[in-house]
């Protein structure tokens, strides 16, 4: 009976280390921990993330402001009263400022 105990013990932790090899290996923790010690590499693709990310927001607004601005000319055209001023005057300031570009 006490030879079984140890066993049991060694089976139960035998498991556990391999659930958690297991789970570090899908966190892949050992990918990151190479990643850390190469700081060139760790900084040439957080720029390129970053450069990225900043395209990304800048073609976002850019699309958003013209479809915002498509809607206001449509709006425009239905000649709404008080709206059709305030949108002109919009479009106005936005043709404006594109022009002195």
């Amino acid at each position: 009976m006490s030879q079984e105990l140890p066993e049991e013990k060694i089976k139960f932790w035998d498991k556990r280390l391999t659930q958690l090899v297991h789970h570090l290996e899908a966190m892949r923790v050992a990918d990151y921990v190479e990643l850390l010690q190469k700081p060139h590499r760790l900084i040439a693709l957080n720029f390129l993330a970053g450069l990225s990310r900043g395209l990304g927001i800048a073609l976002g607004a850019t699309l958003l402001v013209a479809l915002v601005l498509n809607f206001l000319q449509r709006l425009l055209i239905l000649n709404i009263p008080g709206i059709g001023n305030f949108v002109a005057e919009i479009i106005r300031i936005v043709e404006q400022k594109n022009g002195s570009l």
